[in-house]
């Protein structure tokens, strides 16, 4: 079972912080929950948050100030790590973008990353132990994320509807095969076959949609002021393909707001509340 590392009391309910061993990745992991108010003895609806480049599993319950809204909500948040720690791969520490907190969360193919970098198969892997650790019900999860776990959250929800009924994003790097971020990774990572990369991309796999796999809608908040816009994110490239699946899109546009946290933390209650609506 999961260590408890450390727990805080939270607008009523518990922070708490984990490690646990990972079969995909082959080494510990941390991860991080915030349990509501009154959980004992009742199956909640849980929502798993993807997190950015350099970002750790403490980041998001630190800064975007969700546990109020979960509180009120009923809502189990759960965040893990951006990547392995401690893998020992020559040169993991070397880049911000690649590495160690910034695993895009694929299962890498290409050594010496192969062993340890499995971030797709470690996301489904802690689902499930959430769920048997935790008073969280199976058939209301859902899943979000900000850019590099923005992309994360995008991806995993649209390989596995079946596993999560509802997903949103802050800022997704939306079509990371366009995208230097995406290229250096999905090329260190999954290696020189583009072909292989396109299971990874969200406007790739939304492409391929014969249907709206997500009929209650998608969520994307982005901020006009952010500096990644152009060159990294490509929102419009995802909902053209929204649009041609047939898949509802609400992408809202923001004058004025950049990247980071005092951007989500601003629409951070919106998402808990779109979750929590589909979520039931």
């Amino acid at each position: 079972m999961p260590e408890l590392l450390n727990e805080h009391a939270c607008f009523g309910g518990v922070q708490r912080f984990y490690r646990a061993d990972s079969q995909a990745i082959g080494l510990p992991m941390r991860f991080s929950v915030y349990l509501p108010p009154g959980a004992e003895g009742k199956r909640l609806p849980v929502l798993f948050y993807l997190a950015g480049l350099t970002c750790t599993e403490e980041t998001f319950m630190t800064k975007a100030g969700a546990q109020r809204v979960a509180a009120q909500e009923g809502l189990i948040l759960v965040a893990p790590d951006t990547s392995p720690r401690g893998a020992g791969v020559a040169g993991e520490t070397d880049s911000w973008d690649f590495g160690a907190g910034a695993g895009f969360y694929v299962d890498a193919v290409q050594e010496p990353w192969a062993r340890h970098y499995r971030m797709y198969s470690h996301i489904l892997e802690l689902r499930e132990l959430v769920l048997a650790m935790l008073p969280a019900d199976p058939a209301r999860v859902g899943i979000f994320g900000h850019s590099m776990g923005g992309h994360g959250a995008l991806m995993i929800a649209l390989r596995n509807p079946e596993l999560f009924r509802s997903v949103s994003a802050f800022a997704p790097i939306a079509a990371p095969i366009r995208a230097p971020w995406g290229q250096k990774a999905f090329g260190g990572y999954l290696g020189p076959d583009q072909a292989a990369w396109r299971q990874y991309d969200a406007t790739e796999l939304m492409n391929d949609m014969a249907g709206a796999p997500f009929p209650g809608g998608i969520l994307i908040d982005q901020g006009q002021d952010d500096k990644f816009l152009a060159e990294q994110l490509y929102p419009e490239a995802f909902e053209q393909a929204c649009a041609r699946a047939g898949q509802p899109l609400s992408l809202r546009r923001h004058a004025g707001y950049d990247h980071g946290y005092y951007f989500i933390s601003t629409f951070v209650e919106d998402h808990l509340r779109f979750h929590r609506r589909l979520l039931g």
